[in-house]
């Protein structure tokens, strides 16, 4: 299974999150974050914005459909055709185990394993 975390522009949230529906991939986490990238933030006027909001969303899904999602993504949180300073990164890494805390099955266990005294 692969984790994508995207942080994108927040007005382009809303964008990300149906794209990640209408595609198929229902389950995300939304949470407002703040920070800078390589233009080590905005200066407008005399006045210097250090940390700029963002919103970043997590999801985890198959590794079989990694680019798929990512594809999703880019298409929905790009500014305009070829996209602008700012519209954010997207970040890939492996996730070793994914429990369900109700019921205590590890979704990256066999069928039917349910971990001890959950």
């Amino acid at each position: 299974m692969i984790m994508v975390r995207a942080i994108v522009r927040p007005e382009k949230s809303d964008d990300v999150l149906a794209a990640l529906m209408d595609a198929g991939f229902p389950a995300v986490t939304k949470y407002s974050v703040a920070g800078r990238g390589k233009q080590r933030g905005i200066k407008i006027g005399e006045v210097t914005y250090d940390e700029i909001p963002k919103t970043m969303l997590m999801s985890v899904v198959k590794a079989e459909d990694k680019d798929f999602v990512i594809s999703v993504i880019m298409k929905a949180a790009r500014s305009g055709a070829k996209g602008a300073f700012g519209d954010g990164k997207i970040f890939v890494s492996e996730v070793g185990d994914v429990y369900t805390i109700s019921s205590g099955i590890c979704d990256s266990a066999p069928a039917g394993y349910a971990s001890a005294g959950a």
